[in-house]
């Protein structure tokens, strides 16, 4: 049987299966995942537990001895098998489809495994045990639906947090759930009421910064380059993560973008800003196809996939959210090189 780790609670509830692998390179669902099958194993009278980490071939004749003594004695017992890679040796199979076949009902066994090479997932052990027990997947969050997974998360820790302040942890977060929920767990216990808004994310992230994000943002929206560029250069020294700095300009150029074309999707208070006035008077003649490239490269070279410096792609993408060509913006223009 093939589950998810959003499908398993339900499973559980109705029914607890002999064997289940739990594989994946998503730490935090894999290990919440095992959590719940080793929480339903006790309710059902699985009080011991014993864990086995496979290194090397003779640790499945280790397994095979644990497993046969457990017919000697009444208490139940969860073995735990933890292998250490997606690939299953000839030993490894084998050892493991004998002690799926010959398991009784006093054995309920757990393997945990990263996410399974093709050639794994074709083993007779594994169609042995998706034919008698439970098979749960897990897979990283994508990135379009990872906000949507945070506003999960906050309900379930009673926490009411705005778009902007969930856009916030999903950009320092992104590949690292067990991050964001450990981010999540400290905030609902610092944010009194339960409400979780931009600033005070930003204020937990450093609250002794002399710049913030939002100073940054307000001064690309008045097209103000001398100042942006002087709180950038603040927020770089001051040890901000470029990915904050990267959400505050990119969020500008959507207000830009959104008072060029009269979407009305701002609040009402940012509707009234100054900064947000002048921007009304330079949104028609920004280059957004340009703008929208740099800030595409800026992110590529956050996350490690283009060479070069974070910080200085921010730095042109500011200049020229200002209004201020750099060198190099020309070939950012549609049918141009990037």
């Amino acid at each position: 049987m093939k589950l998810t780790p959003d499908s398993l609670a339900t499973h559980l509830r109705d029914r607890l299966l002999p064997a289940y692998l739990i594989s994946g390179d998503e730490p935090l669902l894999a290990g919440e995942a095992a959590d719940a099958v080793r929480a339903r194993a006790r309710s059902a009278g699985f009080t011991e537990r014993e864990v086995h980490f496979i290194e090397r071939a003779g640790d499945w004749d280790e397994v095979r001895a644990s497993a046969a003594s457990l017919a000697l004695f009444a208490a139940q017992r969860v073995v735990e098998i933890r292998l250490p890679g997606g690939r299953i040796a000839g030993a490894g199979n084998a050892a493991l489809l004998a002690l799926l076949k010959s398991q009784g009902s006093d054995t309920l066994f757990l393997i945990l495994a990263p996410r399974l090479e093709r050639e794994t997932q074709d083993a007779e052990w594994l169609r042995e045990l998706e034919a008698h027990g439970g098979w749960v997947q897990v897979w990283p969050v994508p990135v379009e639906r990872l906000i949507a997974w945070l506003r999960g998360r906050c309900r379930k820790l009673g926490l009411e947090a705005s778009d902007e302040a969930l856009e916030i942890l999903a950009a320092r977060t992104e590949g690292n759930l067990l991050a964001a929920q450990q981010e999540l767990t400290r905030l609902a216990l610092l944010q009194p009421g339960g409400r979780l808004s931009a600033p005070a994310v930003l204020a937990d992230i450093a609250d002794s910064a002399r710049f913030d994000v939002f100073q940054l943002g307000e001064a690309v929206l008045a097209g103000e380059a001398p100042r942006a560029l002087r709180v950038l250069a603040g927020l770089r020294a001051e040890g901000t993560e470029a990915t904050l700095a990267l959400w505050a300009l990119t969020k500008a150029l959507r207000e830009l973008w959104s008072v060029r074309h009269g979407t009305g999707a701002l609040p009402a208070w940012q509707r009234r800003s100054p900064a947000l006035a002048q921007a009304a008077r330079r949104a028609a003649g920004l280059p957004y196809a340009a703008l929208a490239a740099r800030a595409t490269r800026a992110d590529r070279t956050i996350k490690g996939r283009r060479a070069g410096s974070p910080w200085d792609e921010l730095t042109l993408l500011t200049a020229e959210l200002c209004g201020r060509p750099t060198v190099g913006a020309a070939a950012l223009q549609p049918g141009n090189a990037a």
